[in-house]
Order: C-alpha cells, then structure tokens, then sequence
C-alpha cells in the first residue's frame, strides 16, 4: 500500500490503515520533502512561527471525526512543550480558543506513533523520502517510479538511482499546487518578493523587515491575514497593502461558536433551470436573504456572524440538483468569480487572528489597508522597491513597496501543474481533470480515479484538494476546499475502508457487494433492524478505537452479533460466505455513519453512546 504524500491527508489516511487492518500489510508513507512529513505546507514549523494560529477554534482540529477533543487533550496532557514559549507554554488549551498552528506536526506525529504501536501482527509502516515521478497501471496492482533526494553535502554526489515501488493500491495525497502568479514573472526571485509566505525563506523576510516597511500582499484570504498579523504582531508600524480583486473580508468567530448544522427549507428556486448570470444570481440573492432571515428569526441562539456560514452548511445537500441546472462554462465562471466570496460566506477566523488586523483597519490611523482592484503587474522600480500595478473599476494605480507577499491561490487545473508526476497520470490517462469544474480529478464516491468513460483508471485513490469539482458536484461543497480539515478527515475514513476491504475481500464477494442495489442496506435494517444497528455500532466503535486491545473485544462482539444476523435478503445461504458479506455490509454502513456530515461530531458520539467517555474503552 502506498500513500504518495505525508502531509495531513496521508498522515491521516496511514493512521487509519494502521487502525483498520486486521491481516497484514505494509504501509509505505512517502514525501518529497521531509520538512513537510505529518504537516504539509499548511502546518510545518519552519513555515508557520508561534503567532501562527489555526483559523479555527483548537477544538475542532482533531484528526478524529468521532472523537473532538482529542486534539485539545493531547495539548494539554501530553504535548511536550519544554522549547513552547510564552504564553503558549503555561496556557490551559479549551475547545473554543486558538492553538498555534506548528504544533500539529507533532500532533500528527504522536499519534501516527500511537496507531502504529496499536497496529495488528503483520501490519506495518514504513515512512520513506522521494518524489514519485511515475505511475504505471500493471495488472491489478501499480508501479509507482521514486526518484529519492540527494545527499546533503557536496561529498555525498547524486542521489542514488530510481526506484520503482509495486503496490496493491496507491493513494494520491499530494496537497496543494501553487499556481504561478503571471502578474510577478520579472520578480519571482527578486529578494523583495515572497512567493512562498508559508516557508522558512518567507517567515525570515517578513521577520527581518524594517518596522516602516511598507508591504503589499497579493490576496486578502485568510493567508493573508497570517502574513499581516505575523507583522503587527512584531511591532510593524508601516503600511500594509491587501489588495484584494473582489474586497472580500472574513468574519470573526464569536468566542464561543461551535460547529452547529441546521435544517433548513430547500431553496427551490436555484433548482429550476438555469436561464443567465444575472437571472440565476438574482434568485440566489433572493433566496440567500430568505434563508439568513429564517435563520435569525427561528434560531436566536445563533449569532449573527455565524449565520451565514449555517445557511451554507444547509444548502449542501440541495446544491449538487442546482449545480445540474448550470451549462459548464457557466458553472466555471462563477466557481472562479466567487469561490472568494463563497469561503467568506463559509468560514470565518479566531479572534486571535482577527482582533488584530481589524483593529489596524480602522480608518483614522491603522496600518492596513484593503485595496480593491486586480494586480495586473509587480516589476523592479528605479528606487530599488517593487511597484505594484493594479487595476480598479474605473483607474489604475501604483503602490511601491519593500516587501511584496504573494498569496496568489493555487492551481486546481493538473494539466498546468509541471511535475513528472501529474504530466505521468495524464498522460496515460490514468487521471482526468474534472469534466463539468475543472478543479480536481474525476472520481467515484469513494476517490477512485476514473476515466473518461467513467470506469475505474486501477486501484488508485485520490483525497483532499484532487477531489474538490467532485465534492461540488455530488455533496455541494464549497468553500475554503485546500485546507478543508473536515473533508480530508471523511476522505481518509473512506479512502482507507476502501483500500482495507478490497485487499481483505475475496474478488468474488466484492463483484457481489458492488452489484447490490442502493437500497439494499435499508431492506436490511427492515429485517434485523435492531440487531442490524447493533452491528454498525459495533463497527463505528472498533473504527475508532485507539488501542489493539480495543479493537479486539469489539471484533470478537461483532462477530457475534453478524453471526446472529440470519436470513438477511440477498446474501448467500452459505455460511461463512454470507458472514464475510454482512461484516462487509456492516462495515459500509459503519463508514457512513462516521463521515455523515448532517450531524456534528459531538452528536455523533451522543449517537453513539460515547459523549461522555474520554477514550472509547470507557
């Protein structure tokens, strides 16, 4: 089994094989830059100092869906925090404050150690470096070609030969790609231009600027406010530029929000065919204002900052009806003009975070200013700075500045991405850009890569940012997708239930399985109900057991409880047979109770009779 990418979404994908297996099986977990290794870019130390915070509250970043706290336990009981510095070392972590963002490489670490102890005989982790730079479909297994680092000093020479790995399954977990910013080709190694502001280079320029400096930073999404705030933080007094080509501004949490999802009535009108922009625009508006008014005048509790990102949350299960309704131009363009707008409209920050950049807003004498307009241009000036040449509604103008900080997006589009890697999958077809998006690759419910025609490409599985037109299209989601903690979480859940029941079932029982009717596990419950429920519990728990020990006194119940599931439609009358499908039905269900995003978290374990337990032995 190989993981390509150690970053969040490998991580969590390896932590939940090492959870999941019951036979054995070598995990290979590889990353072409070790500094990224359980972290990625979003959360390696070198790239994110101490006044890096997590947008989010700390306790909603467990890597455990099932299990919220997990994150703000392990920082307060077992985070090594003897190199922390003040006031992070002494301070007493809660679900709704901040947490510094570099410490959940360790996180990540910790309990990627923890599930490889707590694995079964045979099932084992092996955690290489190298950049895969081909795939090859052989069979039914893949060849991965590796092209391993060189050495680090002069007298180490090259780096040794490639080497090509042959798996079962392979899962791509490559993160995001930058995309390269057209606007700044005459200054993309110009010392006074930061291309990477999550990066050791970047976080050394915005630390060692003058106080007078003046910057401007390209975007005014959430990693802008990092690099503005790391400023500020620090004493910056000079001028900070966000130029923004929409003026879109996030919103603060309330100090006390939790992750909440409403019912709300369907919005009826975005189902309807689509007609023009400015029609269908006109109806979203008018049911946008409906939808935030039932909000505040049926659920009072929710505070008005967080109304927005409630109605969102319940349109998703509506949107993918909508999306059918808009042509594939159409549908392109608006993603690009408002995918802003829309992460706005979704997500919001900590206080932390924000207090300080909007106190440096206010206009009678803050530091930072938005500027609306497009950057059209960033070239070296005669003084030595760096003119930035923007394009508003109706003029132009030029900002000179010290420092200038890209937060340029990324690329969604793989056929502009110049790896080996991505120009290997596309040229074989193994991958296919997004048809109906453009964002991502095609895939299957459970992130299969497909082809053109809509069958599986091999045994390859894609999570995290490769998966968002799908996540679009077929769950409505939207927002800030490159660092969507909750979709990676679900994605690694299912990626590697996928992954485990294919090498743990025999070829003739997942032919069966995949020819059962959607409606088959309902018929189920109707003729076991109870007992049936019983069973999926059963699983969910085992799932997201920490220890072996665990997991064992689970499986041993569960199978008891399938063994007494009899007479269950469909499946063979042959014993064991029949008792390796209904572990298989059982366990499916099981994973769409864990990644069922019309409950939050604390509600699912509140369903499953573990809201009050701290691990789930208790």
């Amino acid at each position: 089994m190989l993981i390509v990418g150690a970053g969040l979404g490998g991580t969590a994908t390896a932590i939940r094989l090492l959870r999941f297996a019951r036979a054995p099986l070598e995990i290979v977990l590889l990353e072409r830059r070790s500094e990224y290794r359980s972290a990625g870019v979003a959360y390696h130390r070198d790239g994110n100092p101490w006044d890096h915070v997590f947008n989010i509250q700390a306790g909603r970043m467990s890597v455990f869906r099932e299990d919220v706290n997990d994150f703000v336990r392990w920082a307060n009981h077992e985070a090594d925090r003897r190199d922390w510095p003040t006031p992070w070392a002494e301070l007493e972590f809660s679900e709704q404050g901040p947490a510094p963002r570099r410490i959940f490489q360790d996180y990540l670490i910790d309990r990627l150690a923890e599930a490889r102890r707590e694995a079964c005989p045979g099932v084992v982790l092996v955690e290489a470096d190298g950049e895969a730079v081909d795939v090859e479909v052989r069979g039914p297994g893949v060849e991965v070609t590796v092209r391993h680092p060189s050495g680090t000093g002069p007298q180490d020479g090259p780096g040794p030969e490639p080497t090509v790995i042959r798996a079962e399954h392979v899962v791509l977990a490559t993160g995001l790609e930058l995309r390269e910013p057209p606007f700044a080709a005459e200054v993309l190694t110009h010392s006074s231009f930061v291309r990477h502001p999550y990066s050791a280079d970047g976080v050394r320029k915005l630390a060692a600027l003058p106080p007078g400096a003046t910057v401007a930073i390209v975007g005014s999404v959430l990693s802008a406010y990092d690099s503005a705030g790391l400023l500020l933080r620090q004493g910056h007094t000079g001028p900070i530029h966000l130029i923004s080509r929409t003026g879109t501004l996030f919103r603060t949490y309330p100090e006390d929000h939790e992750h909440g999802v409403l019912r709300l009535p369907c919005p009826k009108t975005l189902l309807e065919p689509y007609r023009n922009r400015e029609e269908f625009l006109a109806r979203v508006r008018s049911e946008w204002e409906a939808a935030c008014a039932t909000v505040a005048r049926d659920h009072p509790e929710v505070a008005p900052a967080v109304v927005a990102e409630r109605v969102t949350k319940a349109w998703e299960p509506h949107l993918p009806q909508a999306v059918e309704q808009i042509p594939t131009k159409e549908l392109r363009a608006l993603l690009d003009e408002f995918s802003t707008a829309i992460a706005a409209l979704r997500v919001g920050a900590v206080e932390y975070t924000m207090e300080i950049i909007e106190r440096a807003m206010r206009p009678a004498d803050g530091a930072v200013k938005l500027v609306v307009g497009k950057v059209e241009g960033v070239t070296p000036a005669e003084s030595g700075r760096l003119a930035v040449s923007i394009a508003a509604p109706g003029r132009k103008r030029t900002i000179e500045a010290d420092l200038v900080v890209s937060n340029f997006g990324r690329e969604w589009d793989y056929r502009k991405v110049g790896q080996s890697l991505w120009g290997s999958l596309l040229r074989r077809g193994i991958a296919i850009p997004h048809e109906r998006t453009g964002r991502g690759l095609k895939v299957d419910e459970r992130g299969t890569l497909l082809s053109r025609d809509g069958e599986p490409t091999g045994p390859i599985s894609a999570l995290g940012v490769l998966r968002e037109g799908d996540e679009i299209v077929r769950n409505g989601r939207t927002g800030a997708f490159s660092f969507n903690l909750a979709a990676i979480k679900n994605h690694s859940i299912v990626v590697a239930a996928r992954v485990i029941e294919r090498l743990e079932t025999p070829e003739d029982d997942l032919l069966h399985l995949e020819a059962r009717s959607p409606g088959e596990v309902s018929n189920i419950e109707e003729a076991e109900r109870d007992r049936f429920r019983e069973a999926v519990v059963l699983e969910v728990r085992r799932l997201a057991a920490f220890t072996r020990h665990e997991r064992e006194l689970l499986d041993s119940r569960l199978d008891a409880c399938v063994r007494s599931l009899g007479g269950l439609p469909t499946l063979p009358v042959d014993s064991p047979r029949r008792e390796r499908l209904t572990r298989a039905v059982v366990n499916r269900a099981a994973v769409e109770r864990l990644i069922d995003v019309s409950v939050t978290p604390r509600q699912l374990r509140r369903q499953l009779g573990i809201e009050n337990a701290e691990n789930m032995e208790d």
